[in-house]
């Protein structure tokens, strides 16, 4: 298998218009979310991108354009294409304009808007969307059928979602505390993530990951499936447990799921590295979690910045976040745990942080 490398990125979420804004405000005092008002008199904190007021497709349009642009893919436009999105344009439909022909137009809509030449692809698979994505774009390039391709994580605005997991009582009245002591829920939030992959040698280098799908409780978190998905995704990887320096939990704030996260992390590894999340600064962005968690941290890596969180942690959990950067980080497991069972991680090496030579894999 041929070498993938995260070659560019773009975000564009309620931390700021761009990824250097987003890294200056994740290391300040944790963001407190907007409230987002549902029909009824109830309202929800929800992390949203402040942006010009304009209708649901123009303002889509200018998000997903400048994070394209912050990629830096200006002339790229002939690569695979994989738009990722739970909520597809939902709150395009309930701003009065008529519904697209199916769900795959969505994705056309957005190649149209981008001039996009190359194949274009849609993943909804709910919160591992863009993981999903991640992964797929991967093997691609690994197995030399493209050179580059391009991830883009779109979660915006729009009744429905909110309205959902506000009827399941998933979502916190306040603000979420993932790990925390008397954590009470998760808060959803908007963000446009692209993650541009290639062939060409670059810093973060993608080892390998492992998606899965355990439906036996598809609203929680299995202890069982997340040991099963890091424990391929290390396979898939060639590497060993003790070769992880971080994990990026899922972690959104929930009583039970934040809990069977770390339970199932125990059954893999024999102490747990350092963990992170970073849902109490983005809120769970949902389709676009995996693509934006994943630019937002290598981002803040690069530049030696940390996640500020000012709650206090669970005394009973297995293990807490940590509170500053790691001495070291070369090898980075990320997850993304979703509705339907969902489970996926991604394994990510940073190149510079040694010299060593890079494991390979006997196939």
């Amino acid at each position: 298998m041929r070498s993938v490398y995260l070659q560019g990125r773009g975000l564009v979420s309620s931390l700021g218009a761009d990824l250097s804004q987003a890294v200056d405000a994740l290391a300040r005092a944790a963001p407190t979310p907007k409230r987002f008002a549902l029909p009824g008199g109830t309202d929800w904190p929800y992390f949203g991108i402040t942006h010009a007021e304009a209708d649901w497709r123009t303002r889509a349009r200018q998000l997903i354009v400048s994070a394209i642009e912050e990629a830096g893919l200006t002339g790229c436009r002939d690569a695979p294409l994989f738009v990722a999105s739970s909520s597809l344009e939902v709150g395009a439909t309930e701003s009065g304009v008529p519904c697209l022909d199916d769900c795959f137009s969505f994705a056309e809509q957005v190649a149209g808007w981008l001039r996009w030449t190359g194949p274009t692809y849609l993943v909804s698979t709910a919160c591992i969307s863009s993981l999903q994505a991640v992964l797929t774009a991967a093997k691609l390039i690994g197995s030399e059928v493209v050179d580059e391709a391009v991830v883009l994580g779109v979660e915006l605005s729009n009744r429905f979602s909110i309205s959902g997991f506000a009827a399941m009582q998933l979502l916190t009245p306040t603000v979420p505390k993932p790990l925390g002591a008397g954590r009470d829920g998760i808060a959803l939030g908007e963000a446009v993530a692209v993650l541009h992959l290639s062939s060409a040698p670059a810093r973060w280098r993608i080892c390998g990951g492992n998606s899965c799908i355990d439906g036996r409780d598809p609203t929680g978190t299995l202890p069982t499936a997340v040991a099963h998905m890091c424990k391929q995704a290390l396979v898939a990887s060639g590497l060993e447990p003790s070769d992880i320096d971080l994990i990026k939990l899922q972690a959104a704030g929930g009583q039970v799921s934040d809990v069977n996260e770390l339970t199932g992390l125990a059954e893999v590894f024999d102490s747990l590295p350092a963990l992170v999340t970073l849902k109490a600064a983005l809120g769970h962005t949902l389709g676009a979690s995996g693509a934006a968690e994943i630019a937002l941290l290598t981002a803040a890596l690069e530049k030696n910045v940390w996640p500020y969180f000012d709650y206090p942690l669970d005394p009973t959990n297995r293990a807490g976040l940590i509170v500053a950067k790691p001495t070291l980080v070369r090898y980075l497991l990320a997850e993304i745990l979703g509705f339907g069972g969902g489970y996926a991680a991604v394994i990510l090496e940073d190149t510079a942080a040694s010299s060593s030579p890079v494991p390979k894999r006997d196939d």
